[in-house]
């Protein structure tokens, strides 16, 4: 069905309970039954193959359990919207009381128009490849073929020469973004060619500095974050909202490799561009040694200083990216003041006088580990004793909500919270505000 399907309907559920997947299957066609007549019936359409099979992923934790519902659908906009909006109205599986929201409703002829695309792209090129070309074009042309010919392949994945022997890789989306770094002069990207992240990948990503440099789209982002998942990445670099890596100039290329960020500042943001200093200045840059300042000349010494500029392989990045490995917020981070003997004392030491970080206190209020806020998820997850309370001077994301339920924290207190999709009963969530106001 997924072959053939228009959209596909994914929803998150969480359940007060232990469920399994053929609970939440059995809630979806028993509570919706009748609810939007025969033409809409779940079981007739999945009868006429007019949507697919109902995918579910559930997961227990202390006592609650959580998951996704995916659900292809062949219908029309309309209708499968209101088939969407009519799994929100469950609110039992099994003996559970449950929820269910639509997290989003996916075009999958989205990626089939992409490809056509790049096809068109193709067939253009080779339909008109005897054109007349100017003077300027024909030595423009000789240049890009001497480069485009150092183009090899890395274990059946297409690669710059200076991949398998660098100390850092770009990883781009495919073949057509490696040509485009090549015809600038950097020789150290590899592309991933689809969407599952082969193992070359993730052996080459262990052993060096990896550079995410995706095309500005969902794609981009979905690929970054199954990356992310199995493996290890340093830093990111994206294009522009909409724009892809293939069609950049080369100094949009180098501004966007310049200005890349540390991978841990975009893991809570929506998408990698949220975080991007080239956009709002919001986030931090790469550390300015890391990225020396990347030659434009065209000539073939400067490629190679291009591709050192991203590669991390000079002298001046040995030294500050590997035997310095303090980050910019342990160098500056002021020393801690006296310690507060209360939680009250210590979200006014850490919130009210707004620093930017986290502090996790033991069941006394001492603390047992402190550091910048964009930390908070290593900092509980890594923390040797586990945490009693944590004050963070951030926003609470869903991600740090997790973490913290798992390592059994009690309680938190955050200057902001996010949308939670599920919030475990286990940990008590305040703000500064509320606990000021309940002081006073």
């Amino acid at each position: 069905m997924y072959d053939t399907a228009k959209y596909l309907i994914h929803a998150n559920i969480t359940a007060e309970g232990v469920v399994e997947r053929s609970d939440v299957v059995g809630a979806v066609f028993g509570q919706t039954e009748g609810l939007l007549g025969d033409e809409l019936d779940l079981r007739d359409l999945q009868d006429s193959s007019k949507i697919g099979r109902i995918d579910v992923e559930i997961d227990s934790e202390q006592g609650q359990s959580f998951g996704t519902v995916t659900i292809a659908s062949g219908l029309d906009q309309v209708e499968t919207a209101i088939l969407a909006a009519s799994l929100e109205t469950i609110e039992r599986v099994g003996p559970c009381r449950s929820r269910v929201e639509i997290d989003r409703i996916e075009d999958v002829r989205a990626a089939k128009r992409r490809q056509i695309v790049d096809r068109a792209k193709t067939l253009l090129g080779e339909a008109f490849d005897g054109g007349i070309l100017t003077s300027e074009e024909l030595v423009e042309e000789v240049r890009r073929s001497i480069r485009v010919e150092d183009i090899t392949e890395y274990e059946g994945l297409p690669a710059g020469p200076r991949v398998e022997d660098s100390d850092a890789i770009i990883v781009v989306e495919g073949r057509s973004d490696v040509l485009t770094l090549l015809q600038y002069g950097v020789k150290n990207a590899i592309g991933v060619e689809g969407t599952n992240i082969p193992a070359p990948i993730t052996e080459l990503a262990a052993e060096r500095t990896v550079t995410v440099f995706f095309d500005g789209d969902r794609g981009g982002d979905l690929i970054l974050k199954e990356l992310g998942q199995v493996t290890t990445v340093d830093y990111v670099a994206v294009t522009p909202p909409g724009q892809n890596v293939e069609d950049l100039s080369r100094s949009a290329v180098m501004k966007a490799l310049r200005e890349k960020v540390p991978y841990e500042t975009v893991t809570d943001a929506n998408t990698p561009r949220d975080a991007m200093a080239a956009t709002d200045g919001s986030a931090r840059p790469a550390p300015p040694a890391a990225t020396p300042p990347v030659s434009e000349s065209g000539d073939g010494d400067a490629h190679d200083t291009d591709a050192d500029a991203e590669t991390g392989e000079s002298s001046v990045v040995t030294e500050t990216g590997v035997t310095d490995e303090r980050t910019p917020s342990e160098e500056h981070a002021p020393a801690p003041p006296t310690e507060p003997e209360t939680l009250r004392g210590h979200v006014r030491a850490v919130i009210v006088e707004n620093t930017g970080s986290v502090r996790l206190l033991d069941e006394q209020f001492d603390t047992l580990d402190t550091g910048d806020a964009n930390e908070a998820f290593n900092r509980i997850k890594t923390c040797e004793s586990v945490p009693a309370a944590v004050v963070l001077d951030g926003e609470l994301s869903q991600r740090v909500l997790d973490i913290a339920a798992q390592r059994g924290v009690a309680q938190i207190v955050a200057h902001e919270t996010a949308a939670f999709v599920k919030q475990p009963t286990s940990v008590r969530i305040r703000t500064a505000d509320q606990l000021v106001q309940a002081e006073s």
